[in-house]
């Protein structure tokens, strides 16, 4: 079992939350007791939320939402509708971490300033990698929390939010939590998580240095920010392209956990009901090419926190068309249950937009890049690289009509994203897929990117 987040203990059922990718730990007292933390930081700062000083940003995101009746309804609705049971809720008396919008905008002012950082939690040793999605991870599977992050204000609103954090987390100041103390990624903890996710795919036992670009006599390895160590390269001998000869074998674009393949997708679908469905129009943001992959395959994989974000190219071939479509940044479905006289209620899932893959395919911001493959049984395929929570930048630096060899690079994610899919017309048959429902949903871990994922027939 490949842990995460320092979850190397026992956690007792009520606090088990199974988080896929692990972008929020599995132990719910460790988001608990950082979200805690972070709103008792905020108020010796600055008091009462009314009292604080926004920085510039959320400053107008608070005028947005006071200037505007549908989204001050939202922002008022979304945390009354936080059930007051566990494990929603912050004591037995059944009051909220948030309370409300003004609370929500104080705590995101303290978030601002700090990079993402592991943190010595009540219960053991744990790291909250998405801050953001930690403050409103219940608020945004409300109805209204629904309703709030589809909307084309607020996400406009949000993108500048979480581009001018980008902004920071390229800064020199926020290299500071990849030290060696307690909560750097480079403490006892945090560097044991992050080689034990790198070495277990290939049964391997390298060292960071080994696996990865940098220089380990420098300060932090070298990196020079916080996105610089998110973005890190890793080495050739670490990950070697497999069959890089063979054309009939497709390679892992992204270091990920498998988590579907689908046959026959449906051009369009209702990609927002249970199942999620995909919808193949809607996920390569209706461009004209995409009408050649109606009821076609579909692989999906999605990416751990402490995992290599960059993507490489699955096959061999010319680039046709490479573009970023701006979505959502914290949409996920509603959740229904049917309750004993038939009527439909709705609950908070509690694995959060990690729990959305197919939905966000369709909604969130991503990257599309479509390769004319050299295998002819291969011809025209997709890479579709989905954004989610945080800063969610899908950076492209392949061109189109480049040549590119199977394994080269094609782009990587920036602070923020977390799954991609693979996307083949009808008439490419492949096999040797991993099983999605095998030991990497029981053992959490990765498929190596650049290694053997499917066979053309």
């Amino acid at each position: 079992m490949v842990h995460q987040h320092g979850d190397h203990h026992d956690i007792p059922t009520h606090s088990r939350v199974k988080r896929m990718g692990g972008w929020l730990p599995t132990d719910h007292r460790i988001h608990q007791e950082w979200l805690g933390r972070t709103i008792d930081r905020a108020h010796k700062r600055s008091g009462p939320p009314e009292q604080t000083k926004l920085i510039p940003v959320l400053q107008e995101f608070k005028e947005l939402i006071e200037s505007n009746a549908r989204i001050y309804m939202y922002f008022n609705q979304m945390w009354d509708e936080v059930p007051r049971r566990p494990p929603y809720n912050k004591d037995p008396t059944g009051k909220s971490q948030i309370r409300d919008y003004k609370h929500m905008l104080a705590v995101l002012n303290e978030v601002f300033g700090r990079a993402p950082e592991w943190t010595d939690a009540a219960a053991h040793a744990g790291m909250v990698g998405v801050p953001m999605a930690a403050i409103f991870d219940y608020a945004m599977g409300t109805p209204s929390g629904h309703a709030a992050f589809l909307d084309p204000d607020v996400n406009k609103m949000l993108k500048k939010i979480l581009n001018e954090w980008g902004k920071y987390l390229k800064t020199p100041e926020s290299a500071e939590v990849l030290g060696d103390h307690s909560a750097g990624w480079f403490g006892e903890t945090g560097y044991k998580d992050l080689m034990e996710v790198a070495n277990t795919p290939t049964k391997t036992s390298f060292k960071f240095e080994e696996m990865y670009h940098c220089d380990p006599s420098k300060k932090h390895y070298g990196f020079t920010s916080w996105d610089d160590f998110f973005t890190r390269k890793i080495t050739d001998r670490s990950r070697p392209v497999a069959s890089p000869d063979d054309d009939n074998v497709i390679v892992n674009s992204c270091e990920s956990r498998p988590y579907c393949v689908a046959s026959h997708a449906k051009l369009r679908d209702r990609f927002w009901i249970k199942g999620q469905p995909y919808s193949v129009l809607d996920m390569l943001a209706h461009d004209p090419l995409a009408a050649n992959f109606a009821d076609g395959t579909i692989y999906q994989a999605f990416l751990s926190a402490l995992s290599y974000h960059r993507w490489h190219a699955p096959v061999s071939g010319t680039v046709r068309r490479a573009f970023v479509e701006d979505g959502t940044y914290f949409s996920e479905p509603l959740l229904f249950e049917q309750s004993s006289n038939g009527e439909n209620t709705v609950d908070i899932d509690t694995k959060g937009i990690q729990g959305a893959l197919g939905y966000l395919t369709s909604l969130a911001t991503r990257a599309v890049i479509f390769i004319e493959a050299d295998n002819p049984r291969i011809g025209l395929m997709a890479f579709v690289g989905v954004g989610m929570d945080e800063v969610s930048t899908c950076d492209i630096t392949v061109k189109e009509g480049q040549k590119v060899e199977k394994g080269e690079e094609l782009g990587m994610f920036h602070f923020g994203g977390s799954t991609y899919c693979l996307v083949f017309g009808k008439e490419t048959k492949l096999s040797g897929w991993p099983d999605v429902q095998g030991r990497y949903e029981e053992t959490n871990e990765n498929f190596p990117v650049r290694g053997r994922l499917a066979v053309v027939e």
